[in-house]
């Protein structure tokens, strides 16, 4: 009996042992298939989450562009910027800095668990016109009389003068003007060659050398470019000296490229931030140094083979070698224009000391020579009398660039146009009309109290007249856009007639003279959200008129007139033709 007892307690441990090893292999192999599963569904959840968090700072960048383009406020900028996913609300933490010169550098961040993912952007103005002053003039200069206020800063390529009554309320700037002809030039009609660079670091840069006729101050320069649909960015032209037949290392003076430029070939003014004197027993090197770029993003200019006597084209990196052109002995379109006459701010009567007002709480005067003039903040000039204060000598101002280029007014002729050619004078009365874009061979007139609403781009072959209490404005289709309107001839707005933008704020209507005339444009009286443009005639404004923005060869401005400088100016956006408004320039995942 004890025999079997022993043999009955052995088996129920063997069984024991058995289910023992059953359960733990069981296990062993459960565990073996739920890790990985385990392991998957983690993984799968932080790739989850990582691209939750990626639709999160994605959502803070296009919430903050569309904010930027649309000229809205950004709100704050921090870590208060929130979105609303999955019944949770999730911070969005944002940097937005202002780099200058069109530039913004945008970083938002999303972070769902300690998945971070961080977005970096560069925004920049693209093609577009950009008015940064009240009044913008060319040569001619601008005469203030009777009253004739500007309500923000003066910029002249001339001269500026007022009597005891003229007020400049911000700074007022006389440049010295560039000579009426180029010094030297290279380059007319079609190009022969199309040079591209700012593509690859093989061209990515180029220069022509050049030597000038008579020692004088550089003042501008000229190019013949365009751009890829896609824009470039900025490209920067230097002036630089000469080192045994090759680019030197010394930079005399620097421009940039301006947001003007287009898809179309077109003569662009470069601005340059200083005057060097220039020797005409000396090579000097004119430079265009682009970013790098592709295929779809770079720049274009005009060449011809062997046609210009004083200097050559070479292309490659100003940094690394240049190389001649393919093929080689090419020179590029460009004009240098060297100084003319110095700028001149002074009081229109000698007799009267301090007599012309600049700044009303701040602002300065600045010229080669002031005279007669009283100034709230300080005096720059070479040469100065009969002033509230004693000049303070500093380099003199130099040559800006007018903001539309003929490329522009090429554009929007072309967009007037492809809305059909209407032969004729086009007159609209009490009835009102709605029109755009539209070619008119002939002239325009409103009147009557009547209203003409502008649904596209409108070129008028001849004059426009807008007198009798009648209204110009943009269609409310065009929101925070800016419209224009061509003349070939001459503009008159008088008699209460008034022209506005879409009614949306930040929306402008530019109306622009090719006129070369005295009268180009004549405003007296009425007006609005409207900018006056006349890059080679003069603009005479009186009668109590109110302006937005003026830019002319020449301006006269009288009787009350007052011109009220508005900061969305800086960033027009044409809705047709070039745009002003901010584009893309990189858009990227830091890690």
């Amino acid at each position: 009996m004890k025999e079997k007892s022993k043999i009955k307690y052995n088996g129920g441990a063997a069984m024991m042992i058995v289910v023992f090893f059953f359960v733990f292999i069981s296990l062993t192999i459960l565990i073996g298939i739920i890790t990985p599963v385990v392991r998957e569904f983690r993984i799968a959840q932080d790739n989850f989450d990582s691209k939750k968090a990626y639709f999160i700072a994605e959502s803070g960048v296009e919430d903050i562009i569309y904010r930027i383009k649309n000229n809205m406020n950004v709100g704050t900028i921090g870590t208060e910027r929130t979105l609303f996913l999955d019944d949770s609300f999730f911070p969005i933490p944002t940097e937005l800095s202002d780099l200058g010169g069109g530039h913004k550098h945008l970083i938002t961040t999303g972070d769902i668990k300690t998945n971070q993912r961080t977005v970096d952007l560069m925004l920049t103005t693209s093609t577009g016109v950009s008015f940064n002053y009240g009044v913008l003039v060319g040569p001619g200069g601008v005469e203030l009389e009777g009253s004739g206020t500007i309500d923000g800063n003066v910029y002249a390529n001339g001269p500026i003068s007022g009597d005891s009554s003229a007020i400049i309320t911000g700074t007022a700037i006389s440049a010295n003007s560039p000579a009426i002809a180029a010094d030297q030039t290279n380059g007319t009609g079609t190009p022969a060659y199309n040079v591209v660079f700012g593509n690859a670091n093989a061209t990515q840069d180029i220069a022509q050398s050049f030597r000038i006729v008579s020692e004088s101050p550089l003042n501008k320069v000229e190019l013949y470019m365009k751009r890829t649909p896609i824009v470039p960015s900025t490209a920067y032209v230097k002036i630089m000296n000469d080192s045994s037949g090759s680019v030197g290392s010394t930079v005399l003076a620097q421009g940039t490229i301006p947001s003007s430029i287009t898809t179309s070939y077109g003569w662009v003014e470069v601005s340059l931030n200083a005057n060097p004197l220039l020797d005409p027993s000396k090579t000097y090197w004119l430079v265009i140094d682009a970013p790098l770029g592709s295929s779809t993003k770079n720049y274009t200019i005009g060449a011809s083979s062997n046609t210009y006597a004083n200097g050559l084209g070479k292309i490659g990196r100003l940094t690394g070698t240049w190389n001649n052109t393919t093929p080689s002995g090419l020179d590029y379109y460009f004009k240098i224009y060297l100084g003319g006459v110095n700028g001149k701010i002074y009081g229109t009567s000698e007799s009267q000391w301090n007599q012309l007002h600049i700044g009303t709480e701040s602002g300065t005067a600045q010229a080669h020579e002031v005279n007669y003039t009283n100034s709230t903040g300080n005096i720059y000039c070479q040469v100065g009398t009969g002033n509230n204060k004693s000049c303070i000598s500093q380099p003199d101002p130099t040559y800006i660039a007018f903001p539309v280029s003929e490329a522009n007014i090429e554009e929007w002729k072309v967009d007037a146009t492809s809305g059909g050619t209407y032969t004729g004078d086009y007159n609209v009365g009490w009835a009102g009309a709605t029109l755009g874009p539209k070619k008119i061979n002939g002239n325009l007139s409103v009147s009557g109290g009547g209203t003409l609403t502008v649904t596209g781009t409108l070129w008028v072959t001849g004059n426009i007249t807008l007198s009798g209490g009648a209204l110009i404005k943009l269609a409310s289709s065009y929101g925070t856009n800016d419209g224009v309107i061509l003349s070939g001839g001459t503009i008159v707005i008088s008699g209460g007639g008034h022209a506005n933008g879409s009614g949306t704020t930040g929306s402008y209507l530019m109306m622009l003279s090719l006129s070369d005339s005295s009268t180009a444009i004549t405003v007296s009286g009425g007006a609005g959200a409207v900018i006056v443009y006349a890059p080679v005639g003069t603009i005479k404004i009186s009668g109590g008129a109110a302006l937005k923005e003026a830019t002319g060869y020449k301006m006269e401005i009288e009787g009350g007139a007052k011109i009220t400088y508005e900061s969305g100016l800086t960033n027009n956006n044409f809705s047709s033709g070039p745009s002003g408004s901010w584009s893309i320039d990189s858009w990227k995942e830091t890690e």
